[in-house]
């Protein structure tokens, strides 16, 4: 197994790669006047999924509704695909471990919804129930009107949350056989204790090939409004995110997780809506890249630096990273360097960045 950690590519440097989940810190404002908007104009809010636009690496939509698996062959770790059943646009052998249903007879949308569980999720694992059309053959989620000649469940084997468990896979199976004794189907499971090792497997594969890269840009002088800072942002690209003290560059495509998050204190963005938007002080934000939800055509590494040039020349900031070290040009040219390595590995592993089933892994 090839293991690529940016981590050690950057320790001569100083880095600034941080593999994992990065958790925006708590700013306090200082007794300086923050830097105002020149005006307080209206913005445009980040798309959500079900609107068609961005949606946000790891949230329930995006990991539930992934799309586009590709051709599904997954040469690479082949290791973790159980038998093979009929190709589906939404679950993915390399990724899920998916359960047949056989039926005696085609049964209606109308009678798979009513059986549907309330939720799709097992745990920390998203799962879906997929039925196989009987005029088209395709698979898809069950809908009104139609009618399926079988059904198929998944349930994803590891994301950030890690991988599956034993009780996660019976609350799977739970929800599964319910489903199956309503519309009068046979459920054919996968082995319990196979399907928790090649969770753990593919889980250890995700840990060595995940990587977010995080900078903090600081004030050289004064704060920032939240206004002011909206504003700068805004002539680099970025929209306001759904959460409260985010700002995302939205990806290329419709439905893709935004290409950079900038982050700040989610405190002075909420207060920021009261009466006094100026009295909000931002002195740091965190410019993130998580690098395997967006495919290295769009080169986001690049972006990702230039944003933070100009940012930091916009607002009178300076780069630095986790540990409060100024980042030098040197220290990007290695980034850049480890990450093309990065990529051919996940490329290798039939997880290229911005896949669906990489984005959906690395959720």
């Amino acid at each position: 197994m090839i293991t690529i950690t940016l981590m050690e590519g950057l320790a001569a440097v100083g880095g600034v790669v941080l593999a994992g989940v990065v958790a925006q810190g708590l700013w306090s404002a200082r007794k300086a006047s923050p830097r105002l908007a020149d005006s307080t104009g209206s913005q445009r809010l980040e798309p959500s999924l079900h609107a068609g636009g961005a949606v946000e690496p790891g949230s329930p939509g995006q990991v539930g509704a992934a799309e586009g698996q590709g051709d599904g062959s997954g040469e690479g770790l082949g290791e973790f695909r159980p038998i093979a059943l009929r190709k589906s646009a939404r679950l993915d052998p390399l990724i899920d471990a998916i359960a047949g249903m056989r039926l005696e007879a085609p049964v209606s949308g109308e009678l798979a919804l009513l059986h549907l569980p309330p939720s799709r999720r097992a745990g920390t694992k998203p799962f879906l129930i997929e039925g196989l059309h009987t005029e088209s053959g395709d698979w898809e989620l069950p809908a009104a009107g139609q009618h399926y000649s079988e059904f198929q469940a998944g349930v994803q084997l590891a994301n950030r949350s890690g991988p599956l468990n034993e009780i996660e896979y019976s609350e799977f199976v739970q929800k599964l056989q319910a489903f199956a004794e309503g519309v009068g189907a046979m459920a054919e499971l996968p082995d319990m204790l196979d399907v928790v090792a090649r969770a753990r497997e593919l889980d250890n594969v995700a840990s060595d090939h995940d990587a977010q890269l995080a900078l903090t840009l600081r004030a050289n002088g004064a704060a920032w409004s939240v206004g002011y800072l909206q504003q700068c942002a805004g002539r680099r690209g970025f929209l306001p995110g759904v959460l409260p003290g985010r700002l995302v560059m939205p990806g290329l495509e419709d439905g893709s997780p935004p290409v950079l998050v900038l982050g700040f204190d989610s405190q002075a963005a909420l207060a920021a809506l009261g009466s006094d938007p100026g009295a909000a002080a931002v002195r740091e934000v965190q410019l993130t890249l998580d690098v395997p939800q967006t495919a290295e055509a769009a080169e986001p590494f690049p972006a990702w630096h230039e944003a933070a040039r100009l940012l930091a020349a916009d607002m009178d900031a300076v780069m630095i990273d986790h540990t409060g070290r100024p980042i030098t040009l040197h220290a990007f040219a290695t980034i850049g360097t480890d990450l093309a390595t990065l990529y051919t590995a996940l490329a290798s592993r039939d997880l290229a960045a911005g896949s669906a089933a990489a984005r959906r892994l690395f959720s």
